[in-house]
């Protein structure tokens, strides 16, 4: 495996950042360093890693906390964007898209190397769990920030890491997993068993998730780059060819099952609010959200009050393996 130095994270201000002369050490401008502050700032930080690409390499993200929030502590939110995608660009269109979860939480946006994530085959070959896991660890310290209730959502590429963070990650602050336009690859379960991805990107060794996490995957029935009801993609690369996904469907059962749902696979959705489908498991815990006539951008197609009913469930007080797996409730939308 490559090694990868201990991260270190600077401190939070935006704009240019200047490399400090230390070899692990990135100094940014401004003045609220986790030295010199006890609580998360609006600004840009870095996580400091080397991997087979890079050397004593700054990882960027970018840190948004909404004001006049007093001595509340936060829930925080991480997205993490596509291939080819721009922290800041991403950071923009998210409070613009969701200005209510801006409002009432710290979000986070982290920068790919080479604008990917390190999934299969893809440019970057970098240590994104580290580089994530840092980020979580970091804040999770922070007096204004909620250290058991961190989001992660991923759109695309990102939601592939997503994936593989719910599958390796033993994060125990991280709540909820948002994967929009990518179930799982078939790499990642291989029919029987979730894998992990392994220092060579092989994805040879089964794992066990850690239970209590929540999902919300978001697919477009008519996704023609990752195809709804699975398959081999027509461009993302593999090693070999073509990366192939599970059915969306199949993937969120996947998960549900995985996470204490005793029952079959549904087969008709838990709620209808066209063009939206949800397919919802145990309480809400687990669902899939059905995007009809929209593709690979199908996540812009789904409202903020989405993410809100998942993020803020109105609570189901009977244990998990007791609510009725044949009446499971999906996110309640207004009709």
């Amino acid at each position: 495996m490559p090694a990868r130095l201990r991260p270190r994270v600077a401190g939070c201000l935006l704009g240019i950042a200047a490399l400090a002369t230390t070899a692990h050490h990135v100094a940014s401008q401004g003045p609220a360093s986790r030295a010199r502050s006890t609580r998360a700032t609006s600004g840009e930080s870095f996580v400091m890693q080397t991997w087979s690409q890079e050397r004593d390499f700054a990882r960027p993200y970018l840190v948004f906390v909404p004001p006049d929030t007093g001595s509340r502590r936060l829930p925080v939110f991480i997205f993490l964007h596509g291939n080819g995608g721009h922290a800041r660009q991403a950071m923009r269109a998210f409070h613009r898209d969701h200005p209510t979860i801006a409002a009432r939480s710290i979000t986070v946006f982290p920068q790919g190397y080479r604008e990917s994530w390190n999934v299969v085959a893809e440019r970057s070959q970098a240590d994104d769990r580290g580089f994530i896991e840092e980020i979580v660890s970091t804040l999770a310290n922070f007096t204004n920030v909620d250290s058991k209730n961190f989001s992660i959502m991923g759109a695309s590429n990102g939601a592939a890491l997503v994936n593989q963070l719910m599958i390796e990650s033993r994060m125990p602050n991280v709540r909820n997993y948002i994967t929009g336009v990518s179930p799982l690859n078939v790499l990642q379960f291989d029919g029987r068993e979730f894998k992990a991805k392994g220092p060579d990107n092989e994805y040879r060794v089964a794992v066990v998730p850690a239970q209590g996490k929540r999902l919300l995957n978001i697919s477009g029935d008519l996704d023609a780059l990752v195809p709804y009801e699975g398959g081999p993609s027509r461009a993302i690369p593999a090693k070999h060819g073509r990366l192939a996904f599970l059915p969306a469907e199949e993937s969120t059962f996947v998960w549900a099952r995985h996470l204490g749902h005793a029952g079959k696979p549904l087969e008709r959705p838990t709620r209808i609010d066209r063009p939206l489908e949800f397919f919802s498991y145990l309480g809400g815990d687990v669902v899939h959200c059905k995007v009809n006539g929209q593709g690979h951008g199908a996540v812009h197609a789904v409202p903020e009050r989405v993410l809100l009913d998942f993020l803020e469930p109105r609570r189901d007080s009977r244990p998990r393996t007791q609510r009725r797996a044949n009446r499971p409730r999906g996110p309640q939308l207004p009709e």
